[in-house]
């Protein structure tokens, strides 16, 4: 597990994801940049790749590990889908190494701005929706 806190805001973060993706005027290229975030997520060890770490409510298996450290939430996940690993990868550079305050109540504004949102299928957004809850709702658990 990487435990290196985060050097920016989340509103800086946010800001630099707004940027990355509303560089891409075709939404294919969007999703390609997507996926190779995905790709980057570090390797989720089979150990953590249980029950209680699994996301309910994804068509795709989806696991996420979190570790409370020092005060913050570190975040390891691996999906089985290449658009769903970019979407829980884009959901840590937000929530990985944050505080549980951070974690559970940081607004997610910029997930409409960047434009994948309304190109998301119906059962990728509930998806990401499970997701984003779940995390959440391990950061209100610590508070």
């Amino acid at each position: 597990m990487d435990f290196t806190l985060p050097t920016k805001s989340i509103a800086d973060t946010s800001a630099d994801l707004i940027k990355r993706f509303t560089h891409f005027a075709n939404p294919k290229d969007r999703y390609k940049y997507l996926i190779d975030m995905g790709k980057q997520l570090q390797m989720l060890d089979e150990s953590f790749q249980t029950e209680e770490n699994r996301i309910h409510g994804c068509q795709s298996q989806v696991w996420v590990h979190i570790e409370e450290h020092n005060g913050h939430l570190f975040m390891q996940a691996k999906s089985d889908a290449a658009i769903v690993s970019g979407l829980i990868a884009l959901l840590l550079k937000i929530y990985h190494g944050r505080t549980p305050e951070e974690v559970a109540h940081t607004p997610l504004d910029f997930l409409g701005q960047i434009g994948l949102l309304d190109q998301l299928s119906p059962n990728r957004s509930t998806g990401l929706y499970h997701m984003i809850k779940r995390i959440q709702a391990e950061g209100q658990k610590r508070l």
